[in-house]
């Protein structure tokens, strides 16, 4: 969308009703829903406001160039180590924490698997008991009270899909039909049903047929990692901003980075300060405050935001602000088939299984996922050439130039994404030396696996070996499944909880601490679920939306 010209501007003295920090995946469905429901909204975004005219298909920009992850503006706001004997360190290329900055957040780059949570995952520790050396807990609220809420999410944004075997109850079906099958999810079906599988309908937040304004998919191939530019992703950016402009009541300033909640005497936020695009310090008063940075810069901003009356941070008399870093573990399986696969076309993901999602007490450890079909991991040209051929072979030449021809449209990959355990000891601190081009302290992940994470992602890459197999493949390559390096997924770091000792925010996302602050986005995650959160961040943010704005409505912030 393009930015609106009628767009209300609200004086940076007049104390509006909320100011939203973010306007991702949480932060575009707050913005839409509590602007529609009469309150004044400002939503501070520190990336660009980019339209869909703006998005290209640039592999060079946005895979190596960090395009829509702010390039050269990322240096220095990210540190990575695995645990806190090391030093943590700067990264060329791919940041730890893959996020997108712009307008939208990472709903614009994100793949759009849409896999909602199952009932026990909001209460797993009840289900199996505590787990040694973690924060392993169950959620404050269950599935039951969240289902009309993922059901909002598929009507209001517009998901794609068909019920499985293996879903969790559903109050309405789904709003659009299931997007056609690619040649990896018919391969994955056949491989998946011989080895005794149920494979199942990926649902998507991809549009398969026209919504609500919005065009459907055409198949370009260029989801994972870019922005749509027909709007088919369901993206804050296509299917909720949109919608808040409209209200008339809501402004979303870009390219402000804001770097501290200021607080009053009695203890309550009542001013947002922020960086302008051209650096200048400015702020924002404002009734409350919802912060939906995402797991990775809310902790962050609540940290850079001590006092002497917060002096850990705000929100942080628990000292969790940062800590049970979630990222989920990934696995995966190259194939290589006889015959022309051309998987660079169409979406990531047609055909999914959740036949291994619950816990089985008989594999020895915790754990469970889901396993998809989907083309080689960011599998275009340019960046399969330099990754995908063998560590030996040049990277030219006519040896080269036949293995490209031969193996880029005959290749698939089967994704094991798994749970993510909480630890303490995986976290978000502030680095006491690396600091942005701003001069704020960067972000310092602390981060390492658990080993039943680790052993989870074996196992489903065994599975997909033997699935890939017996569909025929005629070269199957697991690479050993590792540490978590990199991650797109940033829960954990500011939980939801009842008890203000063992977490951050209560059920309905305010802060335990300061009665006017809210905290929606990844970091209320008190477990991972398999490896597909967006959705569920998106019916967290609708629930929290109508209780913020009961709230409001009471006179209770």
């Amino acid at each position: 969308m393009k930015r609106p010209e009628n767009m209300p501007a609200f004086g940076l003295d007049k104390e509006v009703d909320f100011v939203i920090v973010g306007s991702g995946a949480a932060g575009g469905v707050l913005a839409k829903e509590l602007s529609q429901s009469g309150f004044q909204v400002v939503v501070l975004e520190q990336g660009q406001w980019r339209s869909e005219e703006d998005f290209t298909h640039d592999e060079f920009d946005v895979l190596f160039n960090g395009g829509l992850a702010g390039g050269e503006d990322q240096a220095g706001s990210q540190t990575f180590r695995q645990s806190d004997k090391e030093e943590a360190e700067e990264r060329d290329g791919f940041q730890p924490a893959w996020y997108a900055r712009t307008v939208g957040g990472s709903s614009v780059h994100f793949s759009a698997n849409f896999w909602r949570f199952r009932p026990l995952d909001f209460k797993e520790k009840t289900l199996l008991g505590p787990i040694s050396g973690t924060s392993f807990e169950d959620w404050p609220i269950s599935y039951e009270e969240l289902e009309p809420y993922y059901t909002k999410v598929d009507w209001e944004i517009g998901v794609s899909g068909a019920p499985g075997p293996f879903d969790p109850p559903r109050s309405k079906p789904y709003p659009l039909p299931p997007m056609p099958v690619k040649s990896s999810g018919v391969l994955f079906e056949k491989g998946a049903k011989k080895i005794g599988l149920n494979p199942q309908v990926a649902p998507v937040a991809i549009l398969s047929k026209p919504y609500r304004g919005r065009a459907s998919c055409v198949n370009c191939g260029f989801c994972m990692g870019f922005g749509c530019e027909t709007g088919a992703k369901s993206s804050s950016l296509s299917a909720m901003i949109p919608l808040a402009m409209a209200s008339g009541r809501c402004e979303l300033r870009s390219d402000c980075t804001v770097y501290r909640l200021q607080t009053n005497d009695k203890g309550r936020v009542d001013e947002v300060l922020y960086l302008d695009k051209d650096g200048k310090q400015r702020s924002q008063r404002a009734k409350a405050v919802i912060v939906s940075a995402n797991g990775l810069e809310t902790p962050r901003l609540l940290l850079m935001s001590e006092s002497p009356r917060f002096p850990q941070g705000l929100a942080n008399s628990s000292g969790l602000v940062g800590k049970n870093l979630m990222f989920n573990s990934h696995a995966a399986v190259n194939a290589t088939f006889e015959h022309q696969l051309n998987e660079y076309k169409g979406i990531q993901c047609t055909r999914i299984s959740h036949d291994f999602y619950e816990t089985d007490p008989r594999r020895g450890f915790y754990g469970g996922g889901g396993l998809d079909g989907r083309p080689l991991f960011l599998a275009m040209p340019i960046f399969y050439s330099q990754l995908f051929p063998p560590s030996d072979m040049p990277r030219w030449g006519q040896d080269f130039k036949e293995y490209l021809a031969d193996s880029f449209t005959r290749s698939m990959t089967v994704v094991g994404a798994t749970t993510s355990l909480a630890m303490e000891s995986n976290n978000v601190t502030l680095d006491p030396t690396v600091r942005d081009r701003y001069g704020l302290p960067a972000a310092r992940m602390t981060y390492l696996d658990h080993d039943d994470d680790l052993a989870m992602g074996r196992f489903l890459q065994g599975k997909a070996v033997d699935m890939m197999e017996a569909a025929g493949a005629r070269k199957v390559v697991a690479k050993e499944t590792g540490p978590t390096t990199v991650s797109a997924h940033l829960m954990g770091t500011c939980r939801m909880g009842n008890d203000p000792a063992t977490s951050v925010v209560d059920r309905y996302h305010r802060s335990h601490d300061v009665p006017n602050l809210f905290i929606c986005d990844g970091s209320s995650f008190v477990t991972s679920g398999r490896g597909q959160p967006t959705m569920t961040i998106q019916a967290l943010a609708f629930r929290a939306a109508d209780h913020i704005a009961e709230f409001a409505r009471r006179n209770e912030i």
